[in-house]
C-alpha cells in the first residue's frame, strides 16, 4: 500500500484551498488545489490524483512544491526561453555601431540595414543572426527603425550654397 502524501504545510485548510481554486484563472492551478484539498479531506493519493486527470507520482510532487512554496509554487513557471546569443558587451558594441553609423571605407555601406548589421555581427563576433533576429535585437536596445534622408557621401556643401534661393520673402 502506498504511503500517504504528507501535506506539512498548513496556511490554507481544505475549504480555502477549494475557495482559491474557485477565485484563479488558471485551470491546471486550480486542478491541483483541488487535489490537494482532497488530499487533507481524507482520500488516497490514488483517488485525489485520478479524480483530478493527473497520477499519483504528479499529485507527490505537486505535494512538495506545495510543501516548500505554498500556494505560488502551485501555478506553471514561466520557461526562460533562449539563450541570448550575444553577450551584452557584444549588443552595446552593435548599439554604438549604429549610433556612430557606417563608414563607407570600412563597411561599404552609407545606412546600416538589417543584413548589414547581420554581415558585421558575422564577422566581428562570429554569429550568425538573421535579419529578423538583428532588428528584434535593435527593438531591445532601444532603437528605433528610423531613417534620416539618405545624403551622398562626397557631396559638394559649397556648391549646394551657390544654387540656394537668395530672393527676399514677402
Amino acid at each position: 500500500m502506498p504511503a500517504a502524501v504528507a501535506i506539512t504545510r498548513k496556511d490554507y485548510t481544505a475549504v480555502e484551498l477549494r475557495r482559491a481554486a474557485a477565485r484563479t484563472d488558471d485551470a491546471n492551478a486550480a486542478r491541483r488545489m483541488l487535489a490537494l484539498a482532497q488530499v487533507m479531506d481524507g482520500k488516497t493519493r490514488g483517488e485525489a490524483a485520478g479524480s483530478c486527470g493527473m497520477d499519483r507520482q504528479t499529485l507527490r510532487d505537486w505535494v512538495h512544491r506545495y510543501n516548500a512554496e505554498g500556494l505560488p509554487g502551485l501555478y506553471d513557471r514561466p520557461s526562460p526561453g533562449p539563450k541570448p546569443r550575444l553577450s551584452p558587451a557584444q549588443e552595446a558594441q552593435v548599439k554604438q555601431w549604429v549610433l556612430q553609423g557606417p563608414n563607407l571605407a570600412q563597411h561599404g555601406v552609407v545606412r546600416w540595414r538589417r543584413i548589414d548589421l547581420g554581415r558585421e555581427i558575422q564577422k566581428q563576433f562570429g554569429v550568425t543572426l538573421a535579419e529578423r533576429s538583428v532588428g528584434t535585437m535593435l527593438r531591445r536596445l532601444g532603437l528605433r527603425r528610423l531613417s534620416v534622408r539618405p545624403q551622398h557621401p562626397r557631396k559638394d556643401l559649397a556648391a549646394q550654397e551657390t544654387f540656394k534661393k537668395t530672393l527676399p520673402t514677402w
